[in-house]
């Protein structure tokens, strides 16, 4: 369960505006309206620091109680602009669109494609395959994974196949990312970046239906998430 001791608001007001700023393409001054109109005065610094506190644990949660996903995987990078620079996002999905993981990179090379590889392996286990356009980086990056899985004998190898059109459905999934980080414009920090994609992953999870609860809206799920 994450700790609301301190805030002072009531959690459902707090879990109502982070859900619905990671969920809609709002900037915090437009969420800041929208919660004026409702009866709840709340500056855009305040939602902010909401946003960047609680939406990483939410995801955690989401990770450990997502369903099952497919053996056959779609990775590549898409970009997100931090500071006025561009970072790289990496992101993988399984064969149905299902989302496998995600992290933010402030470099795009073969130790950040490693680690990247790592996490989701730790998460989903082992895949049968893993498709990737034709990015040294990572399939340096999954060659390496498969040295270290031959040498602890952790597992089959993975298939590694470089079919850039293979990776449509990954490329389709980006655009709603996108969507809801244009109206931000940018983000001042990088670690307030990663909490934020870390909620919008969740939040984009919960649309395709991953984290299941019967007869729950999208956002009752995200506030369960919280406990």
């Amino acid at each position: 369960m994450i700790e609301f001791k301190g805030v002072h608001y009531p959690k459902s007001v707090i879990l109502h505006a982070v859900f619905f700023y990671l969920r809609y393409a709002v900037s915090y001054r437009d969420l800041e309206e929208i919660m004026a109109e409702r009866g709840v005065k709340v500056d855009h610094a305040t939602l902010n620091r909401w946003v960047v506190k609680f939406a990483p644990l939410i995801a955690v949660q989401a990770q450990a109680r997502k369903r099952s996903t497919a053996t056959s995987w779609r990775m590549d990078e898409t970009y997100i602009k931090v500071k006025g620079r561009w970072t790289y996002l990496y992101r993988a999905v399984d064969r149905d669109g299902q989302t496998l993981d995600f992290m933010l990179s402030e470099r795009r090379y073969l130790a950040a494609a490693r680690r990247f590889f790592k996490r989701a392996i730790a998460a989903n286990g082992v895949p049968e395959r893993v498709v990737i356009d034709k990015s040294g980086a990572n399939l340096a990056g999954l060659q390496s994974m498969n040295t270290i899985l031959k040498f602890t004998g952790r597992g089959r190898m993975i298939e590694i196949r470089e079919v850039k059109y293979l990776n449509n459905i990954l490329e389709q999934d980006h655009r709603f990312i996108k969507r809801i980080t244009r109206p931000m414009m940018g983000f001042k920090a990088f670690h307030s970046a990663a909490a934020t994609i870390a909620g919008i992953e969740t939040a984009h999870m919960i649309r395709k239906g991953q984290i299941a609860v019967n007869g729950a809206t999208a956002c009752q799920i995200f506030a369960e998430l919280a406990g």
